[in-house]
């Protein structure tokens, strides 16, 4: 099995897909993880396409994220997209939860990037992205998966973190 997680910012991709991967038994990649590099620097798309590709050379994985440099890349070689389509106010809910207990707690999300609560204001912060970009990302992912292109996948479109959970206990 290979699955895409994909989802809103604050969806839960990432204790959504570490969940399905420990049931599995098979390896979870964070896009986030090797995207954001110390100092919040961006790896260069030509070296993320490169990484994930090693990460993804597998036959069994679980990866999340919604990157559009490494879709195709993903997306090709997946079996499954598991798609976290929440509410917006569901979505805000757990972002913004996240986003205080990450500020909180200081702790590590990714080579030694922590959460500032000084960068909540900014448009690229989880935060004001879920806000600004939930109804076209809804859109996106569903005129995405519809294409012919990608008629192989199995689309497991789950509406509130109750069907993703059952889907889970069932797998």
């Amino acid at each position: 099995m290979r699955v895409s997680v994909i989802g809103c910012s604050g969806a839960g991709k990432t204790t959504f897909g570490t969940a399905l991967a420990a049931r599995l038994g098979i390896s979870f990649v964070e896009l986030d993880a090797i995207f954001h590099q110390p100092g919040w620097t961006e790896l260069p798309a030509d070296e993320f396409r490169a990484r994930v590709r090693e990460k993804i050379a597998g036959d069994a994985w679980v990866v999340d994220g919604n990157y559009a440099a490494v879709r195709p890349i993903v997306l090709e070689r997946a079996t499954t997209v598991a798609w976290l389509d929440y509410s917006r106010p569901r979505v805000m809910q757990q972002v913004i939860r996240r986003s205080v207990s990450r500020t909180i707690t200081r702790r590590e999300l990714w080579n030694g990037n922590r959460e500032d609560a000084r960068n909540w204001l900014k448009p690229d912060h989880p935060i004001r992205w879920a806000w600004a970009q939930h109804g076209r990302k809804r859109e996106e992912y569903a005129a995405r998966l519809a294409e012919p292109l990608y008629e192989a996948l199995e689309v497991c479109r789950f509406r509130t973190p109750q069907e993703a959970g059952a889907w889970l206990e069932s797998i």
